[in-house]
């Protein structure tokens, strides 16, 4: 229900719209011929807007095909910006996008909003009451919107359309600003084309690399300049932190995106299994080789093969590797006919790979081909407010599986997420909030419009407890070397997962974000078992 109440002002209230509407309206076109980042310029329209327009909360959203991504917030919890709206999930959404003006939503409307208990600074689950959005247009096609929330349903009564939507047009001209420079700036490097293949490889099948931190900037710099080479790359960093991501950004922006992408978990199989993977056999070649099989080097030729846990092969798989890099020639298991492939190589590791050489379990020529280019992923521990981000993506994923208007981070949860250390990184905070939410809707007897996550449910309140148990103190570090200290916390780690699921090895898996079979090689080299 849309409400149309007519607005009647008088014409000491015209002059006084006039004159606030001038003051907000300058700086911003002033700003339109400055030297501004992306952010800065969202920043100042949402800031212009709330001064304009008094209200609780204020974002801008950028339409990307079927989903709303938001590009600034202003009064709206930080995990906001993590959090991806499916238009078809959100009829308020959906209903702003198909009017070609400001649309007000009626304070008793039955239709749900998406902001509900997003409202930064307010106790308690309430709920949005006053909601006005308007959609932007750039060159004629829906391009996004931009949205007013109040806690107060008489909030917006007295809203004057006229300076809505002159502040709407100035809105659209600073998007189209963006995205001219946007553009521009693809166009000067050759990558509109790339830029669009990525786009469409992190859509439903393809994860989304989501951080605004001064690490995870450096870490797309750096895919986006190895992208354009055809150089062999490594990219090293703990478990969880997302290394396939990278491997398939790398690949998107690339000019071998129109190509296969694929990938093999070098740990998920036995040595045995491993060879015929990688370069196919022939029928019975071995007992149970029924028929010919392409292998994954193969089925990448002209595109890109993944190798993850790269570190686990054995040294005779990497020396038939090593082979095929320096030549591009390889052999199916039970032939002698040499097949020529043309395929860039990503590898993945956890592992100290130079220590791995220096050890005699990994080649060192084998390991100077793969690190033509190595790439370090930081840590989730490292990227500051980045977990709040990710954790908005997380919460909005699990909004939907579980039904729900909203599913919300308290105060104090978002300290926790933000003090703890993740030593999983994050392939554990996505994991942990899928299971704190689904253990906190099962604990009501009652399905809630709006679920919020305390800390308590999390069992993160002690986050200083949770750094020390990732931080030797400096007494224990001086006696030990870097790699004692690393097998050390490994150790401990394990052992505590195996304590907390009562000796359940899938259990402890699991919880730590692992397959079954890399614990059991991980607890094998630690003398857990």
């Amino acid at each position: 229900m849309v409400d149309s109440t007519l607005v009647i002002t008088t014409p000491s209230e015209v002059d006084m719209t006039a004159k606030a509407l001038l003051d907000a309206l300058v700086p911003l076109m002033q700003d339109l011929s400055r030297d501004l980042s992306d952010t800065e310029r969202y920043r100042r329209l949402l800031q212009s807007l709330r001064a304009l327009f008094p209200s609780d909360a204020t974002a801008i959203l950028r339409l990307d095909g079927d989903t709303l991504v938001p590009l600034a917030i202003d009064g709206l919890t930080s995990d906001t910006l993590g959090r991806r709206f499916r238009v078809s999930e959100h009829p308020r959404f959906a209903q702003l996008l198909a009017q070609a003006g400001p649309t007000r939503f009626a304070s008793d409307s039955a239709l749900p909003d998406p902001y509900d208990g997003l409202v930064k600074g307010v106790t308690g689950d309430l709920e949005v009451h006053d909601c006005l959005g308007c959609p932007l247009f750039i060159g004629g096609r829906p391009w996004g919107l931009l949205t007013l929330d109040a806690l107060d349903p008489a909030r917006f009564d007295r809203v004057d359309m006229a300076s809505l939507d002159a502040f709407m047009s100035l809105a659209a001209a600073t998007v189209s600003v963006v995205e001219r420079i946007d553009t521009l700036a693809r166009e000067s490097e050759q990558e509109h084309e790339r830029a669009e293949a990525y786009r469409q490889a992190s859509g439903s099948a393809r994860r989304e690399m989501i951080g605004a931190s001064e690490q995870h900037k450096r870490l797309q710099e750096e895919i986006a300049i190895v992208a354009r080479s055809d150089l062999t790359v490594l990219v090293t960093g703990e478990t969880g932190v997302g290394k396939e991501l990278v491997a398939s950004a790398i690949h998107a922006l690339s000019t071998r995106a129109g190509k296969p992408l694929i990938s093999l978990n070098c740990a998920a199989l036995p040595d045995t299994l491993v060879e015929s993977e990688l370069f196919g056999h022939v029928r019975g070649a071995f007992s149970g080789a029924s028929s010919d099989r392409r292998g994954k080097f193969e089925l990448a030729d002209g595109g890109t093969l993944f190798l993850d846990e790269v570190g686990e092969l054995s040294l005779a798989v990497q020396a038939k590797l090593l082979r095929v890099l320096q030549n591009g020639q390889l052999q199916r298991i039970g032939s002698d006919s040499e097949h020529t492939v043309d395929v860039r190589l990503i590898a993945a590791t956890n592992r100290d790979l130079a220590h791995e050489v220096r050890e005699g379990r990994f080649r060192a020529d084998f390991y100077h081909r793969l690190s033509v280019y190595p790439l370090v992923v930081p840590p989730l521990r490292e990227r500051g407010r980045d977990a709040l981000l990710l954790a908005g993506y997380f919460l909005e994923e699990n909004r939907w599986r579980l039904g729900l208007q909203s599913l919300r981070l308290s105060a104090d949860a978002q300290a926790a997420l933000l003090g703890y250390a993740w030593p999983g990184n994050v392939r554990e905070l996505e994991h942990l909030i899928g299971r704190t939410a689904l253990k906190a809707l099962a604990a009501l007897r009652e399905r809630p419009r709006i679920l919020t996550l305390d800390a308590t449910d999390f069992g993160l309140s002690d986050a200083t407890q949770a750094r020390m148990r990732i931080e030797p103190d400096a007494a224990q570090a001086a006696q030990q070397n870097f790699r004692d200290a690393v097998t050390s916390f490994e150790r401990t780690l394990v052992a505590d997962a195996l304590a907390r699921n009562g000796q359940n090895w899938a259990s402890a898996a699991r919880e730590m974000g692992m397959d079954r079979a890399n614990l059991n090689r991980l607890a094998k080299r630690l003398g857990l078992k």
